[in-house]
């Protein structure tokens, strides 16, 4: 029996919305990774980027467990002397509630050329509703 290798031209992608209030923040950015990475599917090929679309909503309600929301940081350096400003989660979520995620995300897919392509297919969205109504997108329970 020969191993399935998919080509590029065989790619289908889908759309699934999930719900970030469903979910802690881990097994959310899991979650999100599998199907970016298309990981779920029959035809996973590890060099072809195979996975589909997902819109995050919902991400200001995003929960956390433990004392995360006050312990756990984010930092960001300006490339200056003395630059390092770090952030508390409650105040990312605040703010921006989307870097929480998408940071979480970038964390769990792998750090290949194919990493960039991936992210772009994530769309995160602060409220219930999102723009891409027209692609109907399945839910992910």
């Amino acid at each position: 029996m020969k191993t399935y290798s998919q080509k590029a031209s065989e790619i289908s992608r889908e759309w699934w919305v999930i719900d970030a209030s469903s979910l802690p923040l881990g097994k959310l950015a899991v979650v999100i990774a599998d199907k970016l990475m298309g990981k779920s599917k029959v035809t996973y090929t590890p060099h072809i980027d195979n996975g589909d679309y997902v819109v995050v909503v919902n991400a200001k309600d995003l929960k956390v467990t433990g004392d995360k929301m006050t312990k756990k940081k984010y930092y960001r350096h300006s490339g200056f002397p003395g630059g390092l400003t770090e952030l508390k989660l409650e105040e990312v979520i605040e703010k921006n509630p989307a870097v929480a995620i998408n940071e979480a995300v970038k964390g769990m897919l792998p750090k290949n050329k194919l990493s960039a392509e991936r992210m772009k297919r994530l769309r995160i969205f602060d409220g219930a509703e999102h723009a891409h109504a027209a692609q109907n997108p399945k839910e992910i329970k």
